[in-house]
């Protein structure tokens, strides 16, 4: 009960919730809080280049650790820039909190400068979106913050914090440190999804969502295949297990391997484990209707307002994922023999093949990444078709080596490499960008650099935003409009930032280029002109006019 600023207690908060470090773009609405942080060398003052930014690599550093990361900006054109990082964390279940500057007190209301309704603009996006107008009451707004952001279904929370309640000088009794609600299994739900499995003939199990730990992976993973049930997925979700797992069928979502689609129709009993089962993982919800007339599901997700929603389920369990996969370990049934049988589809699948006339193949490249990269690497990558190379052909090792928004944000990949290096600097990260995606925050090169970071970043150059150009085709072929691009030199655009870069124009050039790169410390960036006639791993343009 001694003495303090709103600013200083709401940095004292922040220690005691275990936060090393805040991603920011400084405002004067809380310069009481970069005044205490002044102070404070527990937290690392991460100092980014735009908003959107700063709420990417707080989404990213939350899916790191399943705490939340944290994002400080200020009111009005801060808050909207950063938006984009809080609906991510919203559709992707992932823990942040993002505090806001805010007007003080005495001129809300009045649309003072740059004054907005934040409860009212983060409603729909965050799972609390609230503001602080007494101090004293810091320390139960933080700790209410964390266990909103973290239990059930994980998200982001909104702050606003009144610029002059920061400078307040009040007494409150701090808050103890906030974990996760453990939700454990009901018994007797368990009972009925053993007499599911052991009835089932053709069972398969789709697995995603939030709370993915090495405990849950392995634990799951076992589970699996001693029950020798194939194991799905969801989209950008497939560092759920590692993918060596003897039954690991592949991944959902954009693109997948049409023998795994089969086997989920086929299916007679589905076992999903954390996703939602949203549009993409269902390809527009009819992969799994919301009714699935002939298959049996059984949904297991953490909050219990996701259950029975869109879809019915056939037995549903609310429990985390790390206590289901405790669980699920009791259930013995005599084993199938379908997920061996899946899993030699998906190594087949997984194998890059070259394809004939191609000057710069993606598929061998990530094949030479697969061979120089240590396991553990961690993959970033923001939207677009790029990522569909590495989706296909990296193999990914368990949690947290798989940073890839579901929400389909563009401009993610670089500032999630950059949360990524800053949380492991151990750990080799890449990020992957397409040309259009990587100028939504190529700034954050600067960032990288300032702070140190170790990442490699591979720009697939084809000047178009190539997704929308693949649509196009399909819906008015040969109409080309609004989807090609001028762009700039990367490498030199990289070296300017200070990053080693260099630019590869055919498959053979990318291993060699990735070994000196690989060679030099801090960032490096590949510069990959490849061809957007390319469309897919699958597909060509031409093949896309012709259907």
């Amino acid at each position: 009960m001694r003495m303090r600023t709103g600013g200083r207690m709401l940095v004292d908060q922040l220690v005691i919730q275990g936060c090393e470090r805040i991603f920011t773009v400084p405002g004067e609405s809380f310069l009481a809080v970069l005044d205490a942080l002044h102070d404070v060398p527990e937290i690392q003052t991460v100092v980014c280049r735009q908003e959107g930014g700063v709420a990417f690599m707080a989404c990213a550093d939350g899916t790191l650790t399943g705490r939340p990361g944290v994002a400080f900006v200020t009111r009005g054109p801060g808050a909207t820039n950063a938006s984009i990082g809080v609906h991510v964390a919203r559709q992707d279940s992932q823990p942040m909190i993002l505090f806001i500057g805010d007007v003080d007190r005495g001129t809300r209301d009045r649309e003072a400068f740059q004054e907005i309704d934040f409860q009212a603009m983060f409603a729909p996006l965050a799972k609390w979106a609230a503001r602080i107008d007494d101090a004293r009451r810091i320390p139960e707004y933080v700790a209410r913050a964390y266990a909103t952001a973290m239990n059930g279904r994980p998200g982001p929370v909104v702050l606003a914090l009144p610029e002059d309640m920061l400078l307040d000088q009040v007494k409150a009794v701090d808050r103890p440190r906030v974990e996760r609600a453990v939700q454990a299994c009901d018994p007797i739900t368990m009972c009925d999804l053993g007499g599911l499995v052991g009835g089932a003939e053709r069972p398969m199990a789709i697995i995603g969502g939030a709370g993915w730990n090495a405990r849950a992976a392995s634990d799951f993973a076992h589970w699996a295949e001693r029950s020798g049930i194939p194991v799905a997925a969801a989209f950008r979700r497939q560092d759920a297990v590692p993918n060596d797992c003897a039954v690991w069928a592949g991944n959902l979502g954009y693109g997948p391997n049409p023998k795994l689609v089969q086997r989920v129709r086929d299916a007679d009993l589905l076992l999903v484990v954390g996703p939602r089962l949203g549009e993409a993982t269902t390809d527009g919800y009819q992969l799994v209707t919301p009714d699935h007339p002939g298959q049996r599901l059984v949904h297991v997700h953490p909050d219990p307002e996701e259950l029975n929603s869109a879809y019915r389920a056939d037995v549903a369990i609310c429990a985390g994922m790390a206590e289901f996969a405790d669980a699920v370990l009791a259930i013995d049934v005599e084993p199938f023999s379908t997920g061996t049988d899946a899993h030699a589809e998906w190594l087949d699948w997984s194998t890059p093949r070259p394809r004939e006339g191609v000057a710069l193949d993606l598929g061998p490249c990530v094949a030479a990444m697969r061979e120089r990269l240590p396991a553990d690497t961690i993959i970033c990558n923001g939207a677009g078709n790029f990522s569909g190379w590495w989706h296909r052909y990296w193999r990914y090792a368990g949690p947290g080596t798989q940073l890839a928004p579901t929400a389909g944000a563009m401009g993610y990949g670089v500032p999630a490499a950059v949360a990524g290096s800053l949380r492991h600097p151990e750990r080799t990260v890449v990020a992957l960008a397409g040309d259009g995606d990587f100028l939504m925050n190529g700034q954050e090169l600067a960032t990288a650099v300032q702070y140190g970071a170790s990442m490699l970043v591979l720009v697939i150059d084809n000047g178009a935003y190539g997704t929308i150009r693949m649509h196009q085709e399909r819906e008015f072929p040969g109409r080309v409009s609004g989807t090609g691009l001028h762009n700039p030199d990367f490498a030199a655009l990289a070296r300017a930032f200070g990053a080693y870069a260099e630019t590869v124009e055919r498959t053979e050039e990318f291993a060699p280029a990735l070994e000196r790169a690989m060679a030099e410390p801090g960032v490096r960036l590949l510069d990959l002109r490849t061809d957007v006639e390319v469309i897919t791993p699958g597909t060509t343009l031409d093949a896309i006019r012709a259907r």
